[in-house]
């Protein structure tokens, strides 16, 4: 594995061995972040799932300001801090917290913070034929409190495996899909009109 792009292009990232461990395949991420573009200049960026940085560090060498990461795994999150520091990029933009991503949700917004992208590839789920999806990445759509951690235009960019098939909830307006492989990675944005209940504009202000 390797940031493929900006200021630390080429850089090689460590990865834990184990059949648990699926980091973001190259060719996955020269797409999104070729669809990105320029949006990350600047950028203030929520990284859930972190692992071992592939989407994260991706971000921070393309002209991120400024990047929380979230990892439940401590083993990972070693990694991930190995990762950074031999990028050679600005380690102060960086926030990682050892937490479940949903219940860190629910503290950002008690902080007011809000991010102009959140990146998620989460640990796949099961096939869904005939019942609603139960996959990481389907509780990330359905979170009350994730649409309000989103700055205005700001883009929340999730993936998961073809074979899961996925809800968007009213909360969320998709903007693009993207397929490579077995990986489909979805841009969404905020959909215009209140957020939900959960999620009050006094908690999520910036």
């Amino acid at each position: 594995m390797r940031i493929i792009g900006g200021s630390a292009a080429g850089r090689l990232l460590k990865v834990p061995e184990g059949l648990g461990v699926r980091p973001t395949p190259d060719k996955v991420k020269l797409a999104v972040f070729n669809s990105l573009g320029a949006f990350l200049d600047g950028a203030r960026v929520l990284d859930l799932f972190a692992g071992s940085g592939a989407l994260g560090l991706e971000c921070l060498s393309r002209g991120a300001r400024e990047m929380v990461s979230i990892e439940k795994s401590e083993k990972h999150a070693r990694f991930f801090r190995q990762n950074l520091a031999t990028s050679g990029l600005p380690t102060a933009a960086v926030s990682l917290r050892v937490q479940d991503v949903f219940q860190v949700f629910p503290q950002l917004a008690l902080m007011g913070r809000q991010f102009d992208l959140i990146i998620a590839d989460p640990p796949y789920g099961e096939k869904n034929v005939g019942r609603r999806s139960t996959s990481l990445a389907q509780r990330l759509l359905d979170d009350p409190v994730l649409p309000g951690l989103l700055a205005p235009g700001g883009l929340f960019v999730v993936g998961h495996t073809k074979r899961d098939t996925l809800e968007i909830p009213a909360a969320w307006k998709e903007r693009k899909e993207l397929r490579h492989g077995d990986t489909v990675m979805r841009f969404l944005e905020r959909s215009k009109g209140p957020l939900p209940q959960e999620a009050t504009p006094e908690e999520t202000r910036d």
